[in-house]
């Protein structure tokens, strides 16, 4: 930030300096014109043609200079067929008329014709009252004061600009500076919290930064919500296991008759946990991701055609939002949908509704089935795993018990009510808008 904002101070105050200078010199070149002008003009004025047919002025130039040898200003005067006429100052020396020109416009230009001395020339060509002779009046004066002025005026610019680019990259370093300092607060914050020495950023930081510390803050406390999650999925998983294992050990020990009814028993139980536990895993890490979006009506067709395929003699029905899009990925919401609509098909007496409603920032899907319903005692049991009223038909007893955690997991429920319609139970999922 520093190199490029003395890149930019540098070039802006090159190019600006650079402007100013043509600027002002040639001001200073045009006022120095304007007296070589002023000259010209008092020659020509006062120049007037002599009884032999020679120049003559009928008064004297004002400026004594043209008296003093090599002073420095000069004037000539000249035609084709008459003897030039020079000012004192010139002594032995001669200016050379320039000929690429013969009308009555000024015209000023520099010359190098004295080896030791720069000249800034004007000159025009008149015709005086009774004469035809074109003469060419001449003015010339050194440029050594000229460029003195422009020598001190670039000298002035280049100190005074160079003086204020200094200062504007010292500003900008210390802007710069001073700016990325609460970054650098941020860093030692969290090395502090690396060290182990606290586990938030508290220090009081500006508006600018503030919601980036807020951010670092809420994925700090998001990261110890995850692990914490994961150290209590790895006990509930190590819980669940050691009692069928425990099981096994003491038949195999003991060298039961019934050992191998034993070990398939407890194998079933111990792969629904890991199972369970699985699938919750997959729901926590996917939950992160910022792209989780999944298209509700998309998600129920798919359930409602692979459910069909399992019972063809149950009917299913959807209704609702068609357009409603959830903040759940689309393998999730699939494995949710899956586990209502088919419980619904396979308690149910052969008919399941599945309706699709937007209430505010959530999104509520409500499958009914004309089954016998669950008392409202058993309601809130039935989600614990492995808990299954009706044994006499195949499952795992885990179910509904996925289907809570992962809406949880995501931010939604999941609730049993009656069905007010077909009289069987309805299971209300909600889940967040997308």
């Amino acid at each position: 930030m520093i190199g490029v904002a003395a890149l930019w101070i540098s070039v802006l105050l090159l190019g600006g300096g650079v402007a100013l200078d043509r600027v002002l010199s040639d001001a200073i070149t045009r006022n120095f014109d304007d007296g070589l002008n002023y000259v010209l003009t008092a020659m020509i004025a006062s120049a007037e043609i002599g009884p032999d047919g020679e120049v003559l002025f009928n008064r004297p130039l004002a400026d004594q200079r043209f008296l003093e040898p090599n002073s420095g200003l000069y004037y000539q005067i000249s035609a084709k067929g008459h003897e030039d006429w020079r000012s004192r100052s010139l002594w032995d020396r001669a200016l050379t008329a320039s000929h690429g020109h013969a009308d009555q416009n000024f015209h000023t230009y520099d010359s190098k014709q004295f080896p030791d001395e720069d000249l800034r020339i004007m000159e025009r060509t008149v015709v005086l009252p009774g004469s035809n002779t074109r003469w060419m009046f001449m003015v010339a004066a050194a440029r050594d004061g000229l460029d003195a002025q422009i020598h001190t005026l670039r000298s002035t610019l280049f100190q005074s600009f160079a003086l204020l680019a200094l200062g504007l990259i010292a500003l900008t370093t210390l802007q710069t500076l001073y700016g990325l300092r609460p970054l650098r607060k941020v860093r030692h914050e969290i090395v502090r919290m690396r060290a182990g020495e606290k586990s938030r950023v508290t220090e009081p930081m500006p508006a600018e930064v503030l919601p980036m510390v807020e951010e670092l803050n809420a994925l700090l406390a998001h990261n110890e919500r995850q692990a914490e999650e994961a150290r209590t999925h790895a006990g509930n998983l190590a819980h669940a296991l050691k009692t069928p294992l425990t099981v096994i050990m003491n038949a195999a020990t003991a060298q039961s008759p019934d050992l191998g009814d034993t070990v398939i028993r407890e194998a079933t139980t111990m792969r629904r946990q890991v199972d369970h536990h699985l699938a919750r895993a997959r729901a926590v890490g996917r939950r992160g991701a910022a792209q989780s979006r999944a298209e509700l009506w998309t998600s129920l067709q798919a359930v409602e055609r692979a459910v069909q395929r399992l019972y063809p003699e149950v009917r299913i029905d959807m209704s609702g939002d068609k357009t409603a899009i959830v903040r759940v990925e689309r393998q999730d919401l699939d494995e949710m949908l899956g586990n209502l609509i088919e419980n619904a098909a396979k308690y149910g007496g052969g008919s399941v509704f599945a309706t699709v409603e937007k209430k505010g920032d959530m999104v509520e899907i409500l499958v009914e089935d004309d089954g016998a319903g669950i008392p409202e005692t058993e309601r809130i049991r039935i989600f614990d795993r492995g808990v299954r009223l009706d044994s006499g038909k195949p499952g795992t007893g885990l179910g509904l018990a996925i289907v809570r955690d992962v809406a949880e997991i995501y931010g939604g429920s999941v609730a049993l009510e009656e069905s007010e319609d077909l009289g069987g139970l309805l299971a209300r999922l909600r889940l967040p808008v997308a």
